[in-house]
């Protein structure tokens, strides 16, 4: 479940031209964090790791849509439309860190870097500033969840940016082919993440595809001890449930361990999550749940282009498309069970 190339992003070519703005307040002495720091396909603003909220002002002379995605592979804006002549403000809050993807990867590119997409993307102003009372929340998990290096690989986690407004913004440190055991056993990953939590925060952890040889009392015990490392901050865990593999039965359900991740020591990794967050008092997201309805609802043939068998054969990682609908299923979980504000998600 580990993928190590390293994903080139694709040149994007603009139908209207990027227009000069006033400069925006210096960080630190350094240049202005505006549109000066832009071409006409991506943006590299200098700047030390941290939280920064990002205003993007979109539009040009004819009809436009665009995307925002930056860092690695993450989505941060939805693709949004501004009719000819007019301009539309968004604004979102990214995480800028190094290593800016998994964290056993690549250190990536220092400062936040920006890539403009969508069918017509124009972008008439940008404004790059140190977040200010931001919450962040953490992603604690796998290669299903993680920021995939390269396409068409796509974890749930690195969609989810695009669901959330300024003022929230998702530290995803997921990292592919990690167990419960090697995410505590590993200094980059669990003792790198527990000293960045703060008061308020929340963490959501979705361990399971990897245990496959941990037993039931081993995998108890290391949820436990994540769920308490992250009070111990003074942090909100909360417990997700794995996404299922596409993996159906001949009655066209994916009742079968395969599915459901039962690993071969008989361990039900889905009714141990939910049980410790039962006995724990923890938020639950029962992702198994819901991605088991929706494929099955898919059926067989509908199902593929949620995971990536036609490109790979592989009924175990997403595809774009897929990670994008499985986030958008974590976003609505995040608001129904009011683990974050209505307001601080976009919706449709």
């Amino acid at each position: 479940m580990r993928r190590f190339n390293i994903a080139v992003l694709a040149a994007l070519t603009l139908t209207t031209g990027l227009t000069a703005a006033p400069a925006a307040q210096a960080h630190g002495g350094r240049a202005p964090l505006g549109i000066d720091n832009c071409t006409a396909t991506a943006c590299h603003f200098d700047v030390p790791p941290g939280v920064y909220d990002v205003k993007v002002v979109l539009g040009g002379d004819t009809d436009s849509s665009t995307a925002v995605s930056g860092e690695s592979r993450r989505a941060l804006l939805p693709e949004t439309a501004a009719p000819a002549g007019e301009r539309v403000s968004r604004s979102f809050t990214v995480d800028v860190r190094t290593p800016e993807g998994e964290p056993t990867g690549p250190a990536g590119t220092p400062g936040l870097d920006l890539t403009l997409g969508g069918s017509a993307p124009a972008l008439a102003d940008i404004r790059v500033t140190p977040a200010r009372h931001a919450r962040q929340i953490f992603l604690v998990g796998d290669s299903t969840v993680c920021d995939q290096p390269a396409d068409p690989y796509t974890g749930w986690g690195q969609q989810l940016p695009q669901y959330l407004r300024k003022g929230v913004s998702v530290a995803n440190y997921a990292d592919s082919g990690e167990s419960t055991v090697t995410y505590l056993g590993n200094p980059q990953l669990w003792a790198t993440v527990q000293p960045l939590i703060r008061p308020g925060d929340l963490v959501l952890v979705q361990l399971a595809h990897n245990d496959k040889t941990t037993d039931e009392a081993t995998y108890r015990t290391n949820l436990e001890t994540l769920v308490a490392g992250v009070r111990e901050k003074g942090g909100r865990p909360v417990l997700v449930t794995p996404i299922v593999r596409r993996w159906f039965n001949a009655d066209g359900t994916l009742n079968n361990g395969t599915a459901l991740l039962v690993n071969g020591l008989g361990v039900d990794h889905p009714a141990v999550i939910r049980s410790v967050a039962a006995a724990q008092d923890v938020p639950l997201i029962d992702l198994t749940a819901k991605t088991k309805a929706l494929v099955e609802s898919l059926g067989v043939e509908g199902s593929k282009a949620l995971y990536l068998y036609n490109e790979k054969r592989d009924n175990t990682h997403t595809s774009v498309h897929g990670a994008t609908v499985y986030a958008g299923l974590v976003r609505d979980e995040l608001v129904a069970r009011h683990l974050v504000p209505r307001g601080a998600v976009r919706v449709g």
